[in-house]
């Protein structure tokens, strides 16, 4: 391969993203500088907060610029180095972006440049021991902080964070209930990840299910979803309860802002607590998340699914899924084997 393939941000999006709000294109390969390395993407991580990179606004990163390859994670191989800790040859994971290859150096962009850990395969890497598991590991034992017999509700449970979150307030022993669409995604949670109880919001009466299967109130509430679920689950906060906001994918695609909670005199009267975070902010720590993560995996404690799509023409509608409910478990794609 002598080009560099790329999917380009074309136009910002206004409702769903489509793939109109991307252009293929194709330039030189690029070279690495001193203290920088040649990486060959092979997969792609797709997250909901890809959605709010393409906005026009500033967050904790900037947006991604109209002409600039889409950003995204990767797990990648170096095909040339200018750098003493890299080799021609050695998997890596960084933020590669919709493109063949990336130039990159250690610490250049939100994911740095890191060889994967031995015997760590790059699905693993993008998605239980990546971002979306760091997420679910630090923001519920760092902000929910549950305690054994306490019950935590996690919604977007069959998501690549909430389902990791759900399995591991689990492990901590509580009382696990998991919201989710469809009857596929409910089962899994039940039968593989082990939650306690599940509640399809597609089918089912959230509010009166969350009063239903959480009959002591919730202590935890893990939040990838906002909107009227979030609303719903504050109507169930115990006494000094922890809420615990991670996303909001049911706001990303709206046209108008969503309306917001009105119960939330709710935390007062309960004196909860409800926050925020970014997981770039644990980026230092990742190593602990990671050893205690591995350990589960091995013992059989946890269990993680991986949604794989391939092709390099087909990066737009696999970010697509994630916001029409087709992915079960973390949305990757591969476009290329190492060499």
């Amino acid at each position: 391969m002598n080009i560099n393939r790329q999917w380009v941000l074309a136009k910002r999006p206004s409702g769903l993203v489509t793939k109109d709000n991307f252009t293929f294109t194709e330039s030189p390969i690029p070279s690495p500088a001193e203290g920088e390395v040649l990486v060959r993407n092979l997969y792609l991580s797709f997250d909901p907060t890809q959605r709010g990179w393409m906005e026009d606004r500033e967050s904790y990163l900037p947006p991604v610029g109209i002409g600039e390859p889409m950003r995204a994670g990767s797990v990648g191989q170096v095909t040339e180095t200018r750098h003493p800790d890299f080799e021609v040859g050695d998997i890596v994971q960084t933020t590669g972006g919709w493109q063949d290859f990336v130039v990159v150096a250690p610490n250049q962009g939100p994911m740095g440049l890191s060889k994967l850990p031995a015997g760590v395969s790059p699905e693993m890497m993008l998605s239980v021991l990546g971002v979306t598991g760091l997420t679910a590991y630090f923001g519920l034992l760092e902000l929910g902080n549950p305690q054994p017999g306490e019950t935590v509700l996690v919604s977007g449970a069959a998501g690549a964070t909430g389902s990791v979150a759900g399995q591991i307030a689990r492990i901590k022993g509580c009382k696990v209930v998991g919201i989710a669409g469809g009857a596929e995604k409910c089962a899994w949670l039940k039968s593989e990840a082990g939650f306690d109880e599940v509640i399809d919001y597609k089918n089912e009466d959230v509010n009166a299910r969350i009063g239903a299967t959480c009959p002591n109130k919730l202590d935890v509430y893990f939040d990838n979803v906002g909107g009227e679920i979030l609303q719903a689950a504050l109507n169930h906060i115990n006494l000094n309860a922890r809420v615990v906001l991670c996303g909001g994918i049911s706001g990303y695609n709206a046209t108008e802002p969503v309306p917001g909670p009105s119960n939330l005199m709710n935390l007062v009267t309960t004196r909860s607590r409800m926050e925020g975070f970014i997981i770039l902010d644990y980026f230092p720590r990742a190593a602990e998340a990671i050893e205690d993560l591995l350990g589960w995996i091995a013992s059989g404690e946890l269990k993680y699914q991986v949604d794989l799509q391939e092709g390099f023409d087909n990066i737009p509608d696999t970010l697509q899924r994630l916001f029409t409910g087709q992915n079960l478990g973390k949305q990757l794609l591969k476009i290329a084997d190492p060499v």
